[in-house]
């Protein structure tokens, strides 16, 4: 196969706001391929719906376990909450 026509299958190069070369198709299917990944994301949905939160809000996993479901273990936060919620257990690991 010609490099060419390798390089057109991975799919349309765009650039981002910074203007760096991206490769969105190929980069989704890199990062939300695995098993594990689909199954988490199964289960936020789950959350989603089961709680339903309001416009600005999202689901929160108190133990940062996706998967976990449990009535005790779900919360509406803020956007901002849940993401420095995430960024703070990161800096702990």
């Amino acid at each position: 196969m010609s490099k060419i026509l390798a390089k057109a299958m991975r799919g349309p190069v765009k650039r981002d706001g910074r203007g760096r070369k991206r490769r969105y198709k190929a980069e989704y299917k890199r990062d939300h391929s695995s098993e594990k990944d689909k199954k988490d994301r199964a289960s936020r949905n789950a959350a989603r719906a089961r709680l339903n939160p309001p416009k600005g809000k999202e689901v929160h996993h108190k133990d940062g376990n996706p998967q976990n479901n449990s009535k005790k273990n779900l919360g509406v936060v803020s956007r901002s909450y849940n993401r420095a919620d995430g960024n703070r257990r990161r800096r702990k690991a």
